[in-house]
């Protein structure tokens, strides 16, 4: 894994909204490895935070807590963030 897509990942994990399963769906990592990335890149006292509220349910980690009205994923600046060429606007 590069560099780049490792800050990517950790980007996607902090935010609330993309769920664990976009990470799968784009890099393939499961939500422990995701949690062991998170565990090693971050402070303790950063990633206790982030845990704490991923766990609390205001988060949207997983997508059986998300509203059901989201049907995506992907957010508007996705192509600009990760060079998706295919992606469309």
């Amino acid at each position: 894994m590069t560099e780049e897509e490792k800050n990517r990942i950790i980007e996607m994990a902090w935010e609330d909204r993309t769920p664990f399963e976009a990470i799968i769906f784009q890099f393939g990592l499961k939500e422990a490895e995701v949690i062991a990335l998170m565990r090693n890149s971050l402070k303790r006292s950063s990633f206790e935070l982030w845990r704490k509220r991923v766990n609390q349910g205001v988060s949207q980690k997983h997508a059986k807590k998300r509203n059901p009205e989201i049907t995506r994923f992907k957010c508007n600046l996705q192509r600009s963030i990760s060079h998706n060429k295919i992606s469309k606007r």
